[in-house]
């Protein structure tokens, strides 16, 4: 490692400063058993500090590798083949910067000494030339515009954090960076007029791009080093998280900590101008798209909450409830078994608690409460769109994409191939032609279609769990309550279906786990394989593989229980098997509404306590077990760059977990939220929990991420309103054919009608069973016990519309079993057309950006074509001066 050290530092000093190494050599005393090869500082004892020992040179950025030459001597051995590749990565990497003037200093680590801190420093000609060629928006002069004025601000003013504490950001008109052109940009200091988040976007842009080449392979970036073990780690540096000065108000992390990872600022808004400013547009698009989410799930989650109150107090008031409650009625209707021989008769107000239940999602509310979330959903994203074209605005990203974006350096790698570009008829590099690109997406397609079919192989699996184990329990459950007295009280809540449905739900919340650690190392490496060319097509390529995958995953065991469970059973004297051994299952005469609610409240319940588990409990603990083993003692004083080493790595998809987790519960809130209005309440409590944790844990448990430009969500958007419009077509069906409501219109308004002037539902539970002769059993499927009070019925009820034994067509579908399906299939066909049409006119009828927005675009490009008119006419001055001054010599020599 000396002598990789002695390279490194005399390439950069004798190429970047033009330095020889006795002008080079340190000026602070050496160690004696160090020779002072390199510039290397002892710790200043300063722990707040952000700059080198000078205080003038700010750290943009850290890299930290280990010192092998401290190792033993075993381990060294077995280490020295990667020594000698270290030497030639670091060799090539500086000696292919010569154009940069990087500063870099080393120290060694306090705690102990096998680990060399590298500091790099930009100065103020490399920020300019970076900031060029990433075209960033600089200002040009104050916004000179009226802001809008809220009538309501007094009132919104209490849900906003202090100004007094966090000041609001000046506005200007910004224009792309030109470095020849300085003198038209606002520069007022030039240690403060890049902030530190765009100093670290750009120290990160020119690591990540330093190419070295051993053995004739291309070989480049600071990812490839930490990949290969090079370096441990590289991050830029946080701030410190508190005040270093009672009157200092100007430190952005001890801001961040105290007002907006506070839990008791929950019902407060983020302070977005912030955060952006802090972590970068990218991360601070992320948190406006959160917050924007989760207030508009407080209308959601009030109306969803006011569907929930109705069907609790009207629990015990509707008919149908009382009828099976009621042991006159559903006391002596006798069902037939749910398995083969083992499963016995049983009666229908067995089921009393199931139906209470049952009431107080499956009411005339939850329709209601469909079509409104419908609605919701399409004012959440047209409003959103409007509220990130204001932010697109407000932290220049207008024109991100077409301006900025530069290509991935893996692409920029591997572009050997010459084709000539359709737009700029020049010839470009690309890492591969037509057919090669067709191959790569073809091989991730099959990979991503081969995994889904495996999570639909895992869900059959789960349902021959819930035939086989149903059976089980329905034999095992009824005899161990039977023979303990103090599980009576027990029988109307734990029976074989809900008890099937919970292990079920439980079985697959696992398998979905399992399955997604298993598939994300497999989408990583098939997008890596695509080899997309920028960050945002790699970035919307996996998103747009993981949604697929766990689209399947998450949702499958919902779809089954919502739209097939139940739905082709035969009846009971010819059921239809699967494999041609396990019994197709039933829904509980109420319906399979109740299970798809227990299922929704399992998974995301499960989900929510695992996601914090993970991000609050895994990290603090991390960082406590690394405290403890790096053996550092109360009186050691560790420097800034050390403690952020200390903190966990942000990982390499940064921010896509987090936008993955909201999707998919935003997925359980529209898609099935027709069984579960509590959905959007749950979703709200565990969003303001969501927003302060994971700020508690960007700001304390984490290293600082590095600053990344973002025009908007990305791919998600698209993903969203994939949802949204699917959403309808769900939550259609689940009323049509999951729940009871549209067998009860009809009962309502065709059969009532007939039997009596008022329209009730009386008779309606025996209306929906019919009947089956017992005799008519079969050998195999015929109950091997009868309950005593069973001994003299001849037959049974089951829930079906059939003709009953002895019609001419017994047991086949009856008319009224058509119109029912006629009823359901108009009922969706109606619906979906009124809720389609009016997402259309809500559509168009509100714009994308706000007019106020508009007219700031337009000034500011009025004033970027202003600019570059003035420079042009400035360019030409010296000529036209020279063109006048020959015209009056000539007119002088003719006169």
């Amino acid at each position: 490692i000396h002598f990789m050290s002695r390279n490194i530092h005399r390439v950069l000093y004798r190429k970047l400063w033009g330095m020889k190494e006795e002008e080079y050599r340190i000026e602070e005393p050496e160690p004696p058993d160090r020779p002072a090869l390199y510039p290397q500082v002892e710790f200043n004892r300063n722990p707040d500090s952000l700059f080198f020992n000078d205080e003038k040179r700010r750290i943009d950025f850290v890299l930290v590798y280990e010192d092998e030459s401290k190792k033993e001597f075993e381990k060294r051995h077995a280490f020295q083949k990667h020594k000698v590749r270290n030497n030639s990565y670091l060799t090539f990497i500086l000696d292919h910067i010569d154009q940069l003037e990087m500063s870099f200093w080393s120290c060694v680590q306090v705690v102990n000494d096998k680990l060399i801190f590298v500091k790099v420093h930009l100065p103020w000609d490399v920020l300019c030339t970076y900031a060029e060629i990433l075209h960033i928006k600089m200002p040009i002069e104050t916004n000179d515009l009226p802001s809008e004025q809220s009538p309501l601000r007094w009132f919104i003013r209490c849900f906003y954090p202090s100004e007094d504490i966090i000041h609001k950001e000046q506005e200007y008109f910004t224009a792309p960076f030109q470095k020849d052109r300085l003198d038209h940009f606002l520069v007022q200091n030039k240690d403060h007029f890049f902030t530190p988040s765009m100093r670290s976007r750009m120290a990160n842009y020119i690591l990540s791009r330093a190419v070295y080449e051993p053995k004739g392979k291309t070989k480049f970036g600071i990812s490839k080093l930490l990949d290969g073990g090079v370096y441990k780690a590289a991050y830029p540096l946080h701030d410190v998280k508190k005040k270093k000065y009672k009157s200092e108000s100007s430190n952005e992390r001890y801001l961040l900590y105290t007002e907006w990872a506070n839990p008791l600022s929950f019902y407060k808004m983020q302070p977005l101008d912030l955060i952006r400013k802090y972590y970068g547009e990218k991360i601070g698009i992320y948190f406006a798209w959160l917050g924007f989410y989760t207030f508009m799930l407080t209308l959601a989650a009030a109306v969803g909450l006011a569907c929930f109150i109705y069907g609790y107090y009207t629990r015990e008031t509707s008919t149908w409830s009382k009828e099976v409650c009621d042991p006159q009625i559903g006391g002596e209707i006798f069902m037939c078994p749910r398995c083969d021989k083992q499963c016995t008769y049983w009666r229908l107000n067995t089921t009393c608690e199931t139906s209470q239940k049952l009431s107080i999602f499956d009411n005339y509310a939850t329709l209601v409460f469909a079509v409104f979330m419908s609605i919701w959903v399409t004012l959440f994203l047209e409003f959103w769109k409007r509220y990130q074209a204001r932010l697109e605005y407000e932290w220049d990203t207008v024109e991100f994409y077409t301006q900025e974006e530069q290509p991935r350096p893996e692409y920029e790698a591997k572009c050997v191939h010459e084709r000539m570009n359709p737009v700029t008829q020049e010839k470009e590099k690309v890492p591969f032609r037509g057919c090669g690109k067709c191959l790569r997406l073809s091989c991730g397609i099959g990979t991503v279609l081969f995994w889904i079919a495996l999570i639909i192989v895992s869900v059959v699996a789960v349902i021959v769990y819930r035939l086989a184990v149903f059976f089980a329990f329905s034999v095992s459950l009824h005899r161990d309550i039977k023979h303990i007295k103090e599980l009576e009280p027990l029988t109307g809540y734990v029976t074989p279906q809900m008890a099937t449905t919970v292990t079920a739900s439980l079985i697959s919340f696992v398998i979905i786990m399992i399955l997604n650690v298993v598939y994300e190392r497999v989408a990583i490496w098939i997008t890596d394989f695509e080899l997309p060319r920028t960050r945002t097509d790699y970035e919307n390529s996996l998103t747009l593989k993981m949604f697929l995958f766990q689209f399947v995953n998450y949702y499958s065991s919902c779809i089954y229980v919502a739209f097939f469970k139940g739905k082709v059973v035969g009846y009971p004297g010819q059921p239809v098997y699967w494999l041609g051994k396990y019994r197709n299952e039933e829904c509980d005469p109420g319906g399979c509404l109740i299970e798809l609610t227990t299922q929704l409240a399992i998974i995301m319940g499960g989900k929510a306590i695992w996601n914090n588990i993970q991000e609050v409990l895994l990290p603090w603990v991390k960082n406590l077990m690394f405290r403890r083993c790096s053996q550092q003692t109360s009186e050691q004083v560790l420097p800034r760059w050390e403690q952020d080493y200390q903190l966990q790595p942000v990982g390499k998809l940064g921010l896509f977990y987090e936008y993955l987790e909201m999707v998919i519960q935003f997925g359980f809130v529209t898609l099935f939220v027709a069984s579960f209005p509590l959905a959007p309440l749950l979703a709200l409590v565990n969003n303001l929990f969501e927003i302060r944790v994971d700020a508690w844990k960007m700001t304390t448990q984490c290293r600082r991420m590095v600053p990344e430009k973002a025009q908007d969500i990305g791919a998600w958007q698209a993903i969203l309103q994939g949802v949204a419009i699917l959403a309808v077509v769900t939550n259609a069906a689940i009323i049509a054919f999951t729940s009871d409501m549209i067998p009860r219109l009809v009962y309502y308004w065709s059969t009532s009608m007939a039997l009596s002037t008022n329209h009730t539902m009386e008779g309606y539970i025996n209306n929906t069973l019919s009947v089956f002769k017992i005799s008519d059993f079969t050998n195999f499927s015929m109950p091997e016990d009868e309950p005593p009070w069973f001994k003299n019925s001849t037959t049974c009820r089951y829930r079906d519309f059939r003709y009953p034994p002895g019609h001419h067509e017994q047991y086949k579908f009856n008319i009224y079993y058509w119109h029912i399906i006629a009823a359901k299939l108009a009922f969706i066909i109606v619906v979906e057309h009124i809720v389609y049409v009016t997402k259309f006119v809500l559509s168009y009828a509100i714009p994308d950006v706000p007019e106020r927005v508009k007219e700031q675009i337009k000034r500011e490009r009025h004033l970027t074509q202003a600019l570059n008119l003035k420079l042009k006419l400035g360019n030409f001055k010296p000529v036209a001066d020279k063109l006048r001054e020959h015209a009056d010599e000539h007119v002088l020599n003719v006169g």
